[in-house]
């Protein structure tokens, strides 16, 4: 299920072309903390993503192919 990642790379590369203009307009601490915990939440996403892209961990266990399939008696 690569393409699951690969959409989520995108959405999340989407919403960083969306809010890249308006971060250089924060001037105040709270928008200023604000954009920092976002970028680092961006950054566990797109790090996240490309783990599972490059297969160093396991997809989501929603995501996995179910080889296993229930008999009914």
């Amino acid at each position: 299920m690569r393409h699951y990642a690969i959409l989520r790379l995108l959405l999340a590369g989407f919403f960083l072309y969306i809010a890249w203009p308006v971060m250089p307009d924060a001037v105040i601490q709270e928008a200023v903390l604000f954009w920092g915990v976002w970028l680092g939440f961006l950054l566990l996403v797109v790090g996240a993503n490309f783990a599972t892209l490059l297969q160093m961990t396991d997809p989501p266990v929603m995501e996995q192919e179910g080889a296993e399939t229930r008999e009914r008696a």
